[in-house]
């Protein structure tokens, strides 16, 4: 098996477990040095536990979903995906209680790969359209 089997092989079983919220199957997908960036929300996260965090903080806000999306590979170690997320917001988020308001945004996210393994994926979505949705002022404004 090719690298870039290994790794489309590997983001399959990553993404399945992400639609499932199993956190163990996501784990096991994550290389131990990852390094994920959340650049909205100005996050930089190293290893398992930090990326267990991040997924727990959107999954227990919003119970977010991927809806459709295309894949790009740009290199055998490095895919591009472009999707919406959708939920609804049922917890906690950025200090905002839960409104019980759905959610729906797209994002683009940056993924690489290390011994078969994810090793990082870098976000970009729009944290204004979010808080917009949520009734609440532009998070640009409200720091």
């Amino acid at each position: 098996m090719t690298n870039r089997e290994t790794n489309e092989q590997c983001l399959l079983v990553h993404m399945k477990a992400e639609a499932e919220h199993d956190m163990a199957a996501v784990l096991a997908t994550i290389h131990p040095d990852a390094l994920f960036e959340d650049q909205p929300l100005g996050l930089v996260l190293k290893g398992r536990d930090a990326t267990a965090t991040h997924y727990r903080t959107w999954w227990d806000a919003f119970g977010i979903q991927t809806d459709g999306g295309v894949l790009h590979w740009v290199s055998d170690d490095l895919a591009i995906g472009e999707a919406d997320f959708v939920g609804t917001h049922v917890g906690r988020f950025l200090g905002v209680e839960p409104t019980g308001l759905p959610i729906r945004f797209p994002f683009t996210v940056y993924v690489r790969f290390k011994d078969g393994l994810l090793s990082g994926e870098r976000f970009f979505y729009d944290l204004n359209m979010i808080m917009a949705q949520l009734g609440q002022p532009s998070a640009a404004l409200a720091a």
